[in-house]
């Protein structure tokens, strides 16, 4: 064999050199016994698992007798037959075939005529007689040597287990070579015990036929090389199209980000311009007017100081007609103004890359103002739902994500609505029993009416559903809402009384149907505070709506006869510029009144899509929520002025 190919074939990978005492594992991965061991006690992983290492492909080789010392551990594993072979036949320490092997251990030089092949050794013709003589080996067979004969060497294998033993039979029942010792200890029983020299026909023609299969799968595989390695060209160039098409997308949306962002601060330029505008026209007409006051009170006092009877009625003629400039009162209701600009990180809409700003104008339900349909919202879920039945809504704003809370009476719980990461989502809180009222605590926390378990429930919102409390009342309430912060007042039906409670559900302050000698509270169904902390009432039974002081005094009472009367008033709500809205379930409209309780008109009708309407609120924009109960929608309605 030529000496690269010795050198591929017979070399440690590890040391580089020659194989040094080889072994196999059983990976058939073969390195120098020296080698694989230095490697083995290197790796604590190894060890632990007493096993030699393999340093091309990580896998473990069980010894066969872990307690020796670490050293020890590669004796018992042999190389395999093909690498020994080569190493026997090749290796620079091949046997001297020149000379005879037993007179050079004499220290005599005489050439071989003959090899042994049991002995492994050289003989001369003098030896070879004595060798033919020699009863332990007069079998062993002699071939002549000459420059056209190959020596070969007829390699024994020690048995592991009896180490002066050679294998030497193997036994087809356990298909384990074996020796003497082996079969007549542990293979007594075994049917198929032969010598391995009868069976290497055998051996020869299935390694015949894996070498056929063997070079069947190379042939093959070199064909599948050619495509495997356009694969690898095309499927790299591939990638490096969608990663320089995923460079181009982040470009143009940074540009796109960029261009959003010069938009909204020229809009917000725009808007803080105007509101600062008028705030600074506020101040100078406060300005002015306390100057104008102070003018007018120096000539009421020069009036007052002066002996003249004539000067001093003239002055009281000129107050008394209003002379007197209430310059305070200019302008003040001008249309249009605003009254607050917020961002909204909003990516439900679809050109909102950032955002957008959300202007909140003074007087948002004005007579001027109209309301268009802005969306719908399914309150059912699943079709493993009863029909929703939504009955009161409110809307917070968390963590800059507008957030729909509302009360689903027929299925049991409470729901939130939002969008995140440009998708809608949404929460469920499972109350097992059918909540009613709903009012806002804290910007991430409302109180909610479960009437037939006799409870209130606070929820907290993330905008998923939490629940924090659950408050255990005497009474079956229905209508809910918050009047301080530790206070709540609750409608109840049976008896029909507005409480004043604690968060505990002790109740304070009880307003009954007779309070103070006056014919109130029938059917108390829905709640809600007004700006300077009293109760507005939606009465079912009565027809009518009223506001209560929290001791009980009537503000006002609401209830038109004829054309105008009302058909079971439900949902209330009123903002902060004190206007009051209430749904009218039976007339299919959404009343507009001013704080005093006077009608201003059907800000919603059926017509702009106010069927069957219940709770109502409306968000710091002037959007009104109405909860259509037999539908199952909340519908939204913007201001489109």
């Amino acid at each position: 064999m030529a000496p690269e190919r010795t050198e591929h074939y017979l070399t440690c990978v590890v040391c580089t050199g020659v194989f040094d005492k080889p072994c196999t594992l059983v990976c058939h991965h073969t390195f120098c016994r020296k080698c694989i061991v230095n490697y083995t006690k290197t790796r604590p992983e190894a060890i632990s698992a007493k096993s030699l290492l393999c340093p091309f492909c990580s896998k473990m080789t069980k010894v066969f007798d872990p307690d020796r010392p670490v050293e020890e551990w590669a004796d018992d594993v042999k190389p395999i037959f093909l690498i020994q072979g080569l190493l026997d036949s090749f290796c620079p320490d091949s046997p001297d075939t020149t000379n005879c092997g037993y007179c050079r251990e004499e220290g005599e030089t005489t050439p071989a005529v003959v090899w042994c092949s049991v002995c492994g050794d050289a003989i001369c013709e003098r030896c070879a007689r004595m060798h033919k003589r020699n009863p332990a080996s007069r079998h062993h067979k002699l071939s002549n040597l000459s420059a056209e004969v190959k020596v070969t060497r007829q390699r024994k294998i020690t048995c592991q287990e009896h180490q002066n033993e050679y294998l030497e039979a193997f036994c087809k029942d356990c298909n384990i070579a074996i020796c003497h010792k082996c079969c007549t200890f542990y293979h007594r029983r075994c049917v198929s015990v032969v010598s391995i020299e009868s069976e290497i026909p055998a051996m020869k023609l299935e390694l015949c036929k894996m070498k056929r299969d063997l070079q069947q799968l190379q042939n093959e595989t070199n064909s599948q090389l050619p495509k495997q390695k356009v694969n690898v060209n095309e499927e790299t160039a591939r990638y490096s199209q969608i990663e320089a098409d995923i460079k181009t997308a982040s470009i143009d949306l940074i540009q796109q980000i960029k261009l959003r962002e010069r938009r909204l601060l020229d809009e917000l330029k725009e808007m803080s311009d105007k509101h600062i505008e008028q705030l600074k026209a506020d101040v100078k007409l406060a300005e002015r007017s306390v100057q104008v006051y102070q003018q007018q009170a120096e000539l009421i006092d020069q009036a007052l100081q002066s002996e003249c009877d004539i000067y001093v009625y003239e002055m009281y003629q000129g107050c008394e007609a209003g002379d007197v400039e209430a310059v305070g009162d200019l302008d003040l209701k001008e249309r249009g103004r605003i009254a607050r600009v917020m961002f909204r990180q909003d990516r439900s809409q679809d050109n909102s890359l950032l955002g957008a700003l959300d202007v909140m104008y003074e007087d948002v339900l004005g007579l001027n103002t109209t309301h268009e349909l802005h969306d719908s919202m399914n309150v059912r879920l699943s079709d493993s739902e009863c029909a929703a039945g939504p009955t009161d809504v409110a809307v917070l704003v968390v963590n800059s994500t507008d957030t729909v809370v509302v009360t689903d009476y027929d299925n049991n719980c409470v729901k939130s609505f939002y969008t995140r990461k440009s998708l809608p989502s949404h929460g469920v809180l499972d109350l097992g029993s059918g909540p009613w009222g709903l009012t806002v605590l804290t910007h991430t926390c409302v109180a909610v009416s479960v009437p037939d378990t006799k409870q209130i429930v606070t929820v907290e919102v993330r905008p998923d559903l939490d629940l924090l409390s659950t408050i255990t009342t005497s009474k079956q309430y229905m209508g809910i809402t918050a009047l301080t912060m530790s206070t709540l007042a609750a409608g109840s039906r049976s008896p029909p009384c507005v409480d004043i409670l604690d968060m505990t559900g002790n109740v304070l302050t009880s307003i009954s149907p007779l309070h103070n000698g006056q014919d109130i509270l029938k059917y108390p169904t829905f709640l809600s505070t007004t700006r300077i902390g009293n109760i507005l009432v939606s009465d079912g039974e009565s027809n009518s709506v009223m506001c209560l002081t929290p001791d009980g005094d009537v503000v006002f009472n609401y209830r038109p006869a004829g054309d105008a009367a009302m058909g079971w008033p439900c949902g209330i709500t009123s903002t902060d510029t004190g206007d009051i809205l209430v749904t009218d379930n039976l007339q299919r409209r959404v009343l507009h009144l001013t704080e005093a309780g006077q009608f201003v008109r059907d800000i919603l009708t059926l017509q702009d899509g106010a069927e069957d309407p219940y709770g109502v609120c409306v968000d710091d924009s002037g959007r009104i929520y109405v909860c259509l109960r037999n539908t199952g929608y909340i519908k939204t309605f913007k201001n489109i002025n």
